[in-house]
């Protein structure tokens, strides 16, 4: 499949499926389901997180990114920080050089978590965005990938629901992860 024609059917699917939001990572096609309350009071909360913490910066829920190391993949993150105008005028499928994280929660599905799991850390990478923030909701931990390098994560440190996690620079925030605890389900 093209990236033409995938960006084709993804946008027919989210005209038929509103939430509905389609995926082009490492060639492999898929679909991520729409996400329930408690992966919504995640987003949330991380977005407000950021918003306190560096207000110049913009945790989009919404932006779908250009991944992979030739960029032919097309991944939609639960969340996207950079710059607050990093992507005006970019579309749904931005460039990932102005990308300072990218997040993931798992959604309790099991070929969803795989891609968050191995194919998402292993495209980011290879894209160069600085950290991917894995929200592990089925083992309630936090895994926070940083310096890329060589297409994967150089650093990984997992840290439990409840324990502070950092995000290094160019993030630079500390996370009580302690309100996770109320939505791993």
């Amino acid at each position: 499949m093209s990236i033409e024609e995938f960006e084709e059917l993804a946008q027919a699917a989210h005209r038929i499926a509103e939430g509905l939001r389609l995926e082009f990572v490492e060639g492999t096609l898929s679909a991520k389901p729409p996400p329930n309350g408690n992966h919504s009071c995640v987003v949330a909360w991380l977005i407000r997180l950021c918003l306190l913490e560096r207000p110049e910066l913009w945790l989009s829920s919404v932006q779908g990114l250009v991944v992979g190391d030739d960029r032919t993949g097309r991944a939609r993150p639960d969340g996207v920080l950079a710059d607050a105008e990093a992507f005006v005028g970019q579309g749904k499928w931005a460039n990932s050089d102005p990308v300072l994280m990218v997040v993931e929660v798992t959604s309790h599905d099991e070929a969803t978590d795989l891609r968050c799991r191995t194919e998402k850390p292993r495209s980011y990478a290879a894209t160069g965005i600085p950290i991917y923030l894995l929200i592990d909701r089925d083992a309630r931990v936090v895994a926070v990938y940083s310096c890329p390098s060589l297409g994967r994560y150089q650093q990984v440190v997992t840290v439990p629901f409840g324990v502070a996690a950092l995000l290094p620079e160019p993030v630079g925030i500390t996370l009580d992860t302690k309100p996770l605890e109320q939505w791993a389900s």
